[in-house]
């Protein structure tokens, strides 16, 4: 499976925090808002990734990343040149999804939760057609929501609904078959001029191919999009890494621990960045292995 980590827009609900950095590039605590979506790929076994961004952003992101070799990844880099849409990632991406089945993550989307590797590759391994993940939100009427019957079946998908009919609200997080991208080519944009993502599961969804996996107790979901979410976030994070001694989306730690770099490898990049908690924390991981 293909990952795609959808960075683009302006950041103008986090204006002006924005004005200056890509929105991705922001902190969350102790790492970049991008970390975090990459580490859920990577939870996943995905190793092939795209990243898609602004023309202004991208060369920052690709500075920070690189070509993902320290980390056992193959990064590439496409642009959006403006908001088109989340199923417009499809489209920008089509030459390197080369009609394989992919995974799309928006670039500002927080997962975190015990299981969840486990989660995300039955997931993977039990893909029909699409997969959304659902969390449940005290105010549905603000997210895409999916209803299901009593028997867990996904058996509608509203955008911001008025009357909702649950509230599982569906994340930034999306797995498809090959055929997401012949499906985006078919939409028309939406009257804000994008290609919407709704769209595209809504075709699955008539098909009968589109599945909600829910996110219950123990799993936190945050789209770090606004001022308060970010704030959120980095708290959430410090709370969960102090009390555990542990790292939130530690890309090195993934890698070295799914095998993806030596644990040579590891403490090397730990080393470079030895005058932080983060490089001394790796190099802790690299000892104990």
């Amino acid at each position: 499976m293909k990952g795609i980590v959808l960075a683009g827009g302006s950041g103008t609900r986090l204006q002006p925090l924005t004005w200056g950095t890509s929105k991705q590039l922001l902190p969350v605590y102790d790492k970049p808002l991008v970390y975090y979506p990459i580490s859920v790929l990577m939870l996943a076994g995905i190793r092939d990734i795209l990243v898609i961004s602004t023309p202004t952003s991208l060369p920052a992101l690709r500075n920070l990343l690189g070509d993902g070799s320290r980390l056992g990844l193959d990064f590439s880099y496409r642009v959006q040149p403006e908001p088109r849409g989340i199923a417009d990632a499809f489209l920008v991406g089509a030459d390197f999804i080369d009609d394989e089945p992919t995974a799309l993550i928006l670039g500002d989307n927080v997962f975190h939760g015990a299981g969840f590797p486990r989660l995300l590759r039955e997931s993977i391994a039990a893909l029909d057609g699409c997969t959304l993940f659902g969390y449940p939100v005290s105010d549905p009427e603000r997210y895409g929501i999916g209803e299901t019957d009593e028997q867990g079946n996904l058996v509608s998908i509203e955008e911001k609904p008025l009357r909702p009919r649950g509230n599982n609200a569906i994340t930034g997080l999306y797995f498809y078959d090959s055929d997401v991208v012949e499906i985006a080519r078919t939409l028309t944009p939406s009257e804000r001029g994008e290609l919407e993502i709704t769209d595209v599961n809504k075709v699955y969804l008539k098909q009968g191919r589109a599945h909600l996996t829910r996110l219950g107790r123990g799993y936190t979901w945050i789209d770090a999009g606004t001022h308060d979410s970010l704030l959120a976030a980095s708290q959430y994070v410090q709370v969960i890494e102090q009390r555990q001694g542990v790292r939130v989306a530690c890309l090195e730690e993934i890698a070295v621990r799914m095998g993806y770099i030596s644990r040579d490898s590891c403490a090397e990049l730990g080393e470079r960045m030895q005058g932080s908690g983060y490089g001394r924390y790796l190099l802790e991981i690299a000892q104990s292995l």
